[in-house]
Parts: structure tokens; sequence; C-alpha cells
């Protein structure tokens, strides 16, 4: 008998323990710790580690759609008429965009690489071939045109080879042409007196098969929060092409790769070539992607926001006081001084002027919106969207009369839509990788929930022990009759 109540207490204990050690491990967070800490461990760019050979070459397929908006009035936008353009497209390729030239410095903690870029045209998934003919601005000449307007002599001699030759303020092209380039005439006749110039022009010339220049990133070595970092670009740690030092920064990885534990108060930097300046993207909401859950990430509008709104954006003004509205920015002084001004498609988060100066804009979150979906304990990236659109900023130039009466706008020419979504195969490690760090993170309530288990089978079986049978002289009544 005693042996047996020894054994339900013991039991007792034993629940107690478990019930204690559980809400102690639930209040110390050991084992989410622990899982983190295993993580940051593995995510390194280094030789052998998952996390090197898909930064090195990503198996998610990458596809690059590209958006154009054909003019339809022409003419009656020379007259001062507000544009009216039709948005024509998608025009999709598949983008290859391997790191080569990996060299890895400062025992392991950097690593110097070139992200080059190929595209090769996907007919199936595209509205129409290469061939098929835009209407747009024509760049070269509007290029040309805002360069010289300060120059009477010299525009003059252009403006009067322009009308020889046939050449306008509209030019019509197909779309491999306008992407990869062309042999451009008013360019060609500059470069007999200008013999440096290149003739050749495309949105996206030279970018074929080709990179933006030398990287040198750090690989998380020393630090989780450093993985793919950018410390220099070009060998420079600056910028020099805005107006204050905080514009010209170099901050955060280049937007393919972010540190593992993310958590929803991060704010997430990028630096984009494409748009010449870094960025960052907050926390928006909970997404699953194929059946990986997962935190999305957006640059607020506070990102383009006009100086007034934000006045961190002051340095991005150039000339210095030469301000646009919000959602907007002017890259010209990193495009060869061509009027390109970017912005999200259909001018999505900027001003509404630039929505109603084009006929045909429709700005819509779901479709124009920029997307980073992270899986927040490794950072990587199940789903993303980089949408961003080219203009060209259009104004009546009076030594060219080219320009007719045209109203000064801002005027869309094409947007891209490059876009990525985790492969089967790297979804599927991601599972396996969930379903571990959910049995890791639940090991406390475990604890838990045998402790309760235990705890009710020790007050069974105190409830079950019998009560001791009284004597015969106990049961006599207290009073006989």
């Amino acid at each position: 008998m005693q042996l047996k109540s020894c054994w339900i207490y013991t039991i007792g204990v034993f629940s107690v323990l478990l019930l204690i050690s559980g809400i102690v491990l639930v209040l110390s967070n050991v084992f989410p710790l622990l899982t983190q800490s295993l993580v940051k461990k593995e995510v390194v760019l280094m030789n052998g580690t998952e996390a090197f050979e898909a930064w090195k070459d990503p198996p998610a397929p990458i596809y690059m759609q590209f958006y154009f908006f054909n003019l339809t009035n022409p003419l009656e936008v020379l007259d001062g008429e507000r544009p009216a353009v039709l948005e024509i497209g998608p025009y999709t390729y598949r983008e290859y965009r391997p790191m080569e030239q990996v060299d890895f410095q400062d025992n392991g903690t950097k690593v110097a690489a070139v992200n080059t870029k190929t595209y090769v045209f996907q007919r199936n998934m595209s509205r129409g071939p290469e061939s098929e003919l835009i209407r747009t601005v024509n760049i070269p000449a509007m290029t040309v045109m805002e360069q010289f307007k300060d120059r009477p002599l010299l525009a003059n001699l252009i403006s009067s080879y322009m009308r020889s030759s046939g050449e306008g303020l509209f030019s019509t092209h197909t779309v491999g042409e306008l992407l990869w380039g062309y042999e451009d005439a008013l360019l060609k006749a500059l470069k007999t007196v200008q013999p440096n110039l290149d003739d050749v022009f495309g949105l996206f010339y030279k970018n074929n098969a080709s990179n933006d220049g030398q990287y040198v990133f750090f690989t998380g070595q020393q630090n989780y929060k450093d993985f793919a970092r950018v410390d220099t670009w070009n060998g420079n740690r600056t910028l020099s092409w805005w107006t204050s030092d905080e514009c010209n920064m170099i901050n955060g990885t280049n937007g393919a790769s972010f540190h593992p534990v993310i958590a929803k108060n991060e704010t997430l930097y990028m630096f984009s070539s494409d748009l010449c300046r870094s960025l960052y993207a907050l926390y928006e909401e909970d997404v699953t992607v194929k059946g990986v859950p997962a935190y999305r990430f957006s640059p607020p509008s506070e990102v383009f926001a006009n100086h007034t709104v934000n006045p961190a954006n002051a340095g991005f003004c150039v000339p210095i006081g030469n301000c646009l509205g919000s959602g907007v920015l002017n890259v010209s002084p990193c495009k060869q001084g061509a009027p390109i001004i970017m912005s999200s498609p259909h001018f999505y988060q900027a001003d509404e002027k630039y929505v109603q100066d084009v006929f045909g804009m429709r700005p819509q979150k779901e479709q124009h919106q920029t997307i980073i979906d992270i899986h927040p304990l490794t950072g990587i990236i199940v789903q993303a969207a980089k949408r961003l659109q080219v203009n060209v900023f259009i104004e009546k130039i009076p030594n060219f009369s080219e320009t007719g009466n045209v109203r000064a706008v801002t005027l869309p020419v094409v947007y891209l839509n490059e876009s990525a979504l985790i492969d089967d195969a790297s979804a599927a490690k991601l599972h396996k990788v969930i379903v571990q760090q959910n049995v890791v993170v639940n090991v406390p309530f475990m604890f838990i929930g045998l402790g309760i288990i235990l705890g009710g089978v020790f007050m069974f079986l105190m409830c079950r022990q019998k009560v001791p049978e009284s004597s015969a002289a106990e049961r006599q009544p207290l009073l006989s009759s």
C-alpha cells in the first residue's frame, strides 16, 4: 500500500515539474530563440550552404514583362491637347541572373560579384511578337532638344536637320527596337561632330547579357543582419547624382536577398541601380504562397513623396530646388541627361495631377504595387514583383518647332513587372523547415500538456484509493436503546 502511494505522489510531482518547466520555457522563449540561432548560422554566403547556392543562381524562375503605352493622338498632343495612351502588353521575357566572377574577400566576411542578366523572349506568354509597332515619344530627339534648348544657334541647326529628315517629337518603332536598341538618325548625324556619341538608342540597350557593375556584399558571417548587404557598388560606398548625403547613401541589399529572422516592425532597405537610389519597404500584411507563410513588405508612399511630405527626399530635387510632385523621380542625372522620370505603373501613389494629365491612366494597387513576400524565419523570398514605369518629360521648346504647342506633361512610355515565384522544390524544402520549426517551438507546450495529463492521472488515482474499513466497535451506535 505504501509503495502504491509512493508511485501516485511521484506522478503528482512529475506533473507539477512538467507544468512549471513548460511555463518557464514558454515565458523564456528558449526554443524559438534556439531555432533562430541555428538559422542565423546556416544562412551565410559561404561555399557549401544552400543560401549561397540560391544567391549565386536563383532557382525560382524570374520573368520580366513590359507593357507599352501606345500614343493614339499625336497630332492633337502637338496642338496642346491631353495625351491619350493605350496600354499594350505584356511582352514577356525569361530572366536569367546568375552571380558571376564571385570572389570572397576579407576572410570570408565579404564577397564580390557581378550580376549578369540575360533576357529570352517568351512568345507564348506575350501579347504578340517583338515586331509589333509602338508609337511613343521620340526619346533621343527629346533628349537632344532639352540639352540644346539654351543654345539658339545649335538648336536652330538641329531643328533644321530634324525637319529635313522627318524627325519629330513622336516616332514609331518595334517593341524589340524600343527595348534593345536601334540606330537613330539624329544621333548618327550628331556623331559626325561628336565621335564618342553612341548612335544606338534603346530603353534597355546594352542591358541584355550584361551587368550593372561589380558589387561587394557582406556574407553575414559576422552579423546575420548583414547577409547580402551591399558594401560597395562599382567601388563606391555612396552615389554622386543627388544633392544630399542621405539621398546618396547605398543602403541594404540589392533587393534579391534578405537576412533571416525578419520581424514585422523591421524596415528592409535595398539599393536599385534601375532607380539610381536606395529605398525601403515596410511590413504590410501576412500572406501565404504555395502553403508557405510569409510577410508582405512594400515601399510606402513616403519613399517617393515630395520633399514637402518627406523632407528627407529634398536631395532628389535636381538641380537643387527643382522638385517634382509626389510619386515620381527625375533620374536624368544618371541617364546621360535624358529627361527620364521614373514612377510606379499608371502613376500609382503619385499626385493626382500626373494621372489626370494623361488619358488612359488607371492606377490599381493589386496590379501596380511593388511587393516582396518573405518567409520570416529564413529570409527567403517566396514571391516578389518589382513594378516600375519609365516616363519622359515633354514640353514646348521655343527653338524647336517640332514640339509644336505641346503642353508640359510627364508622358508614360512603358512599365515593367519583374516577378518571381518560388519553385515547387524550394517550397517543399521550406515546408520541411516549417514542420521542424513547429515541432521545436511547441516542445514547451508538449511539456505543459503532458503535465496536465499526469496531473489528471494523479487526481484519478488519489480518488480511487480505498478508505480504510471501520472496526465492529466503531460501527456500534453511540446510544443503545
